[in-house]
């Protein structure tokens, strides 16, 4: 019945669609070679109408030869990956590039090494992926941020298709290698869509490649807009405080400090001033334009009802849930057609201009003389803000002292040196697309304004409108199929097990930062008797080794493990004390190889485990806070403090809870700090991480901070949570580093294993330790896999306890959480500490590995479904019971 509805639908909307279908995307005049096209983006909401809209153009017209990810702003590198590859399976594009990332950096000469990955802005990049997120503190974690952008609000999960490509280390290409593989190949035109960091290093670094450009088309930056959110509506009759009404930006986390720069050019101005002033022809799409193309509610019902393709109805989906879960009720007044309105303004352009017209379907253009500025007067007074200057008695990338670039930098969205005493509006203008003369100034073709509509009668009142939802549902260069279309029999089944009659073990909560130990540790706890380990629920954080979307492979193991039971709740994405935005702590993990880009994808991993019907989901209800309910709010992700108060009123009387906690201690005291009674009902606490230091003066593993010798990574990453926790009155088992050390030894583990029985869990854990033991043994950037080998250490004990034959010791014992890194996350022996905590100081290692490798290879409680390949394979079949 949907497959005949999609069919009427669309026959409909193709004869409307014949009127257009030149400027929609039709056949072009001529028998010339396809125009090229590379475009760059962040895979926000807005990008993906934008890519859309060019794939489905004519390909003997136009080409999309390659996407490239930048990952400095609105996504992060794994999910934004695996989410473009996704994309392109259902539109049947696999031959398009996807380039990501890459390990390269830049010295303190300004010597660029190959594949910088672009994952910091050029000002901060050194040699690694480990860098302070200066600007990107302006996009914030969580909701309508990057939680809802890597999975696309939960609905990328539940919609598309999953085809076989997908990240893997070292095999996945870089934005680097796409970029000049595409470009080499001849004449290409380039659209940005984010941030210019990727753009900028390959200009940067392979500049006899200019010629090869045609064009570049962005979307970005502001020259005369005036931000129409945040205005009081007319005629208010109760007190208004406008807050970005007017401004020439749109930073509306940083409006106080700059109200000149827009997102896309903030996300690294330094980066956007080089593709400026690269002397290649430039359209500029601003907020000047976009500003007057919002998502109004004529438009958004005519989407509502233009839903006949796949990508129509994906598009419409993310649009939808954008606006359901938008803060006030100016959804439609604020949120505008931002990068798919640049992308309409590309193609016209690059048809007209072929066609020597030189005039644009959807904006109009003219030429201003601007530049994109990149630090603050006066120049020259160097304050520690701009490390292109600053410490460098020859400024990098050969700047001119006291030049335009020698100013104060923003160094955040509360930067002081931006504030102006008595005035909602700061003065640091880093990234203002600004109106000058002179040397500075770049001629650039700047979109003003969109054009109406020329049909006076048509509730659209945008040309782009009518394009827009036309191309989006021709029938030509459609997508294939989402997920319940991909397989015949495909349905969604919850696996919860049957524990009537079985006693209970001790109640208990596991709460982790996502990286690979915690997934080994999480199938190993799993595998336990209910009997000896009862898991009530689980945390995660995305303060630590993953962000907050890798809550996805959670629910999938969940789901191969039989325990959709089992609730997750979210937790806090900053550390105690650090604010809801920033990356204080975090930013010490690399974001590339060996760090976050592994962790948010399992190394590439996480696409062969089954796929569960629990997903992270930005649904919500006014019950739980939000300004409405949306269309689902049953099914809204629960938090962390809300999973523990759940688990807290199932307990009998007399019962009591046990912690294990595997990364930084950020939701467990934030649950201690908000609810006075937990302590009453918490049995034990067991911490896996500290660092003691012992006669041989180990060092810690906080490799990214050098000058911090003692400190261990999961209390590093929030010491003031590790104080609050580790300082209690609570009964509290340490098991710190150098016991974990004696847990990593990959190749026993591995021996072990392989001799074991064989099941899907163990199959999986042996298939993900010999990787991360491969790519330790043969890449610099994973020498320090053995980190979460240790991480099982925690869960062993507390299931095997005695039989490991366990030595502890107490210890009185205090946290360094003074503000300062050198220092920060170490654990003190402190004779004057009123509290001490239990250290297992030693076990028996044979013991350990056997029993670790006997209970994954038990056929008990194994796996009900072992992989994305079985569900596949049972999607193509038809049920038994459904067999006639």
């Amino acid at each position: 019945m949907e497959k005949w509805r999609r069919t009427v639908v669309a026959a409909v909307v193709a004869i409307m669609v014949s009127v257009v279908v030149v400027a929609a995307g039709g056949a072009p005049t001529d028998q010339a070679a396809p125009q090229r096209i590379l475009l760059d983006t962040d895979m926000d909401t807005d990008d993906l109408l934008a890519l859309m809209y060019i794939l489905k153009q004519n390909r003997s017209e136009f080409e999309l030869k390659a996407v490239t990810i930048n990952v400095n702003a609105w996504s992060d590198a794994g999910h934004a990956v695996n989410h473009l590859y996704d994309i392109l399976y259902m539109m049947g594009r696999d031959d398009i590039l996807v380039g990501i990332g890459g390990d390269g950096g830049i010295s303190d000469a300004g010597t660029i090494y190959p594949n910088v990955g672009g994952y910091l802005p050029l000002i901060d990049q050194g040699i690694t992926t480990v860098g302070d997120c200066r600007y990107r503190k302006a996009v914030p974690l969580e909701g309508g941020g990057r939680l809802d952008v890597d999975t696309n609000w939960g609905i990328r999960r539940s919609f598309l298709p999953q085809g076989n490509r997908r990240y893997i280390p070292f095999q996945q290409p870089t934005t680097q290698q796409v970029m000049v593989d595409t470009i080499s190949a001849g004449p290409t035109t380039v659209i940005l869509t984010g941030s210019h960091t990727n753009f900028a290093i390959f200009l940067m670094t392979y500049p006899h490649l200019k010629g090869n450009v045609k064009h570049i088309y962005t979307m970005g930056g502001g020259v005369r807009s005036k931000n129409p959110t945040g205005c009081c509506p007319k005629n208010v009759t109760t007190a208004c405080t406008p807050q970005q009404c007017g401004d020439i930006g749109n930073l509306f986390s940083s409006y106080s400090t700059n109200p000149y720069a827009e997102f896309n050019i903030f996300g690294d101005p330094f980066a956007a001033y080089q593709v400026f002033h690269s002397g290649i022809p430039i359209t500029l799409v601003p907020l000047d334009a976009t500003n007057t193309i919002p998502v109004n509610e004529e438009f958004f019902y005519a989407f509502q009802q233009h839903q006949s393709t796949f990508e129509a109805e994906y598009c419409f989906k993310s649009l939808k849930m954008a606006r359901d879960t938008w803060p006030d009720d100016q959804f439609h007044a604020s949120y505008f057609m931002w990068d798919s309105f640049t992308s309409g303004v590309a193609i016209s352009s690059m048809r007209n201009d072929k066609d020597c017209q030189h005039e644009n379907d959807f904006a109009e253009l003219e030429y201003m003389n601007i530049t994109v500025i990149t630090s603050n007067e006066p120049y020259g007074i160097y304050d520690g803000s701009n490390p292109l200057f600053d410490g460098h008695a020859t400024p990098k990338f050969g700047l001119k002292k006291g030049g335009v670039h020698s100013g104060h930098v923003q160094t955040g969205i509360t930067d002081n040196f931006c504030l102006i005493e008595g005035s909602r509006k700061g003065r640091c203008e880093d990234g203002y697309t600004k109106e000058v003369s002179g040397l500075e100034a770049v001629p650039v073709r700047v979109a003003t304004k969109a054009k109406s509509y020329a049909d006076k009668n048509s509730p659209l009142d945008r040309e782009f409108f009518k394009s827009f939802l036309e191309v989006l549902t021709l029938r030509d260069n459609s997508g294939r199929f989402n997920i319940t279309e991909q397989f015949p029999f495909y349905r969604e089944v919850l696996y919860k097990p049957d524990f009537v009659n079985k006693s209970r073990g001790n109640a208990f909560i596991f709460d982790i930062d996502m990286s690979a130990g915690d997934f080994v540790s999480l199938i190993y706890l799993l595998k336990a008797p209910v009997e000896v380990i009862d898991l009530k629920g689980i945390f995660v954080s995305s303060s630590g080794w993953a962000n907050a979307a890798t809550i996805d492979i959670v629910y999938d193991i969940l789901h191969m493990m039989g325990r959709d039971d089992i609730p997750v709740g979210r937790g806090n994405s900053t550390a105690l004390g650090t604010g809801t935005l920033g990356c204080k702590y975090v930013s010490v993990i690399p974001q590339g190889s060996g760090g976050l880009l592994d962790s948010d994808t399992l190394y590439g991993l996480a696409r062969i485990l089954p796929r569960s019907p629990r997903r992270y989901t930005a649904e919500n209800s006014v019950e739980h806070g939000a300004p409405r309910n949306t269309d689902n709010p049953e099914l809204r992700q629960p938090l962390a403090f809300e999973v523990w108060q759940s688990v807290k009123e199932q307990l009998d009387p007399s019962e009591k809870i046990t912690i294990l906690t595997n990364g930084p201690l950020t939701n467990f005291a934030n649950i201690v700090l908000s609810d006075t009674n937990a302590s009453s009902v918490i049995k034990s606490v067991y911490v896996v991480g500290g660092h003691i230091r012992d006669e041989n003066d180990s060092n810690g593993n906080v490799f990214t901070v050098p000058s911090n010798r003692y400190a261990e990574f999961n209390l590093f990453l929030d010491p003031l949570a590790a104080k609050v926790v580790l300082e209690s009155t609570m009964d509290i088992t340490l098991i710190p580093l150098r016991s974990q050390r004696k847990a990593s030894c990959f190749r026993t583990l591995l021996e072990a294993l392989e001799y074991a029985e064989n099941t899907p869990e163990s199959s999986f854990v042996l298939h993900l330790l010999s990787l991360l033991h491969d790519l330790q043994q043969k890449h610099r950037l994973y020498h320090h896999m053995g980190i979460f080998l240790g991480e099982l250490l925690g869960a062993v004990y507390l299931v095997e306890g005695s039989n490991m034959e366990p030595s502890l010791l107490l210890k009185p014992i205090s946290i360094v959480a003074g503000n300062t890194t050198s220092t920060d996350g170490q654990v003190v022996v402190d004779e004057q500490s009123a509290n001490s905590v239990k250290v297992l100081v030693d076990f028996d290692s044979d013991e350990y590995y056997s029993r670790v490798a006997n209970h994954l290879g038990s056929m008990e409680r194994s796996a009900v479904i072992g992989s994305f390949a079985e569900q596949r394979a049972s999607w193509s079949k038809q049920p038994d019971n459904l067999r006639v």
